[in-house]
């Protein structure tokens, strides 16, 4: 069986949209772990409602020790690892163990607004400022370069006169737990047919 390991900081609405994709047998994977760089996350209480294993590790001053950390926590032979509403830039040994196996789902076309800054309600903000008729979300590879890896999908959302970021970050999120269902599916497809 294909398995993953989510990373989470917030509401946890991808990890539901992916645990909701499960039991419905529409994804075959087993989420071995859910972790998050905030303790107070919502996303925590969703994934102990399964009986995932849940793992805290606080932000701190080094930059690598969260993906060091997680690293000893996960090991070195999952199939994926799955950044969903990760807020924290990931880096360390983490990126060289799992090249290629860490996907990330972003609340904009990539390469637009995008980069270090650009998280959250912060990147509807920036749709609306510069007046853009298209907004979506992008799944890509992760790497060292933030939001700069291979893309791997795009979904779109046409962006309205009456938008705020808030109700276009409604919309684009719905999209956002398309995306990394169908991704992650994509993966472990690929997966199967490769052995």
């Amino acid at each position: 069986m294909y398995r993953i390991a989510v990373f989470v900081s917030g509401s946890g609405s991808n990890l539901q949209s992916i645990l909701d994709a499960v039991d419905k047998g529409e994804l075959k994977v087993v989420v071995t772990s859910v972790i998050s760089d905030n303790p107070k996350a919502e996303a925590l209480k969703r994934a102990e409602a399964k009986n995932i294993p849940t793992f805290i590790i606080e932000k701190g001053k080094d930059r690598n020790a969260f993906g060091d950390k997680a690293l000893e926590l996960i090991g070195d032979n999952l199939d994926l690892i799955v950044l969903a509403g990760f807020l924290s830039i990931l880096s360390g040994n983490i990126l060289k163990v799992y090249k290629n196996k860490i996907i990330n789902i972003h609340p904009s076309l990539i390469p637009k607004y995008c980069g270090k800054g650009m998280y959250g309600i912060r990147v509807h903000e920036a749709v609306l400022k510069g007046k853009e008729e298209v907004s979506g979300c992008t799944v890509h590879v992760v790497n060292e370069v933030i939001d700069g890896g291979d893309i791997i999908l795009q979904k779109t959302v046409q962006v309205k006169h009456s938008d705020t970021p808030e109700s276009l970050q409604k919309r684009v999120l719905i999209e956002e737990h398309k995306a990394l269902v169908q991704v992650i599916a994509m993966l472990a497809q690929e997966d199967i047919n490769e052995n």
